[in-house]
């Protein structure tokens, strides 16, 4: 399973917790970075050992500060938020009362921020209904296509991701022709053909892992002449990440498996 079906596939508690447990491994929601059972493993800052469920914990904490951080900071495609909405519930989070909250962000009164809570807690109780309604249509609709899961980290949604897994099969025999592990025959041209091709190159990219650029660079030439397009391609739908001065990349959207 790709880690966006399984974050996506997940239940509220298993998201809040921020991880799942799949056999021997418990694996982060939010990257896919595993811990086997059975292994210990050594916290590089303070040194403490830990068996595999808790350094998951430790490791949530250390990496992605903290599950409502990570999701909070989500694109508005993903979370349904809109901005002054997520700064307010970074707020609530934090413990602030209404009235200092008010004073922070400069608007109205106490009784405003008491007016964007129940609006929130309205757009609650919606997310809850619509969630409901699409659990009981997958017991009857057995028409509906199986769509690629969207990526997690993705900077934008639109009409590009409105692929099915059929789609995407049929677009990544076209563009490797000798097989999904051998090179690219071109660059696609079309968006949606695309994001398929670099969704596909981003799951040979091991995670957990800082790369120099060179190291990126020699991974895309065993795929395709234009490395520098595909190591832009990459950045920009949001499946890598650099530092600004390009000295080390890392994997974001472990869901490209």
């Amino acid at each position: 399973m790709d880690n966006s079906e399984r974050f996506w596939n997940a239940s509220v508690e298993q998201l809040k917790r921020g991880y799942v447990q799949e056999g021997e491994y418990y694996i982060c929601l939010l990257c896919g970075q595993s811990f086997e059972k059975g292994i210990i493993y050594p916290d590089g800052e303070s040194g403490i050992l830990y068996e595999a469920e808790k350094f998951a914990r430790v490791h949530i904490e250390r990496v992605h500060g903290s599950v409502f951080e990570h999701l909070i900071g989500l694109d508005k495609k993903m979370t349904g938020l809109t901005e002054h909405q997520n700064r307010l519930l970074q707020l609530f989070y934090q413990g602030k009362n209404d009235a200092e909250i008010q004073r922070e962000l400069g608007i109205g009164s106490a009784s405003t921020i008491r007016n964007h809570r129940f609006a929130l807690k309205e757009k609650e109780r919606q997310a809850k209904v619509l969630l409901t309604v699409m659990e009981l249509l997958k017991e009857k609709d057995s028409h509906a296509p199986s769509f690629v899961n969207v990526h997690v980290t993705a900077k934008w949604v639109d009409d590009r991701y409105n692929l099915t897994r059929a789609e995407n099969e049929k677009i990544l025999n076209q563009y490797f022709p000798d097989g999904k592990d051998g090179p690219l025959k071109k660059f696609p041209l079309k968006e949606k053909q695309r994001l398929a091709v670099v969704r596909h190159i981003a799951a040979r990219f091991p995670g957990g892992h800082i790369y120099t650029e060179k190291e990126v660079n020699g991974i895309l030439q065993e795929i395709y002449d234009d490395y520098a397009i595909l190591r832009r391609y990459l950045i920009e739908y949001g499946f890598m990440d650099r530092k600004p001065d390009g000295s080390e990349y890392w994997l974001k959207a472990e869901s490209a498996r």
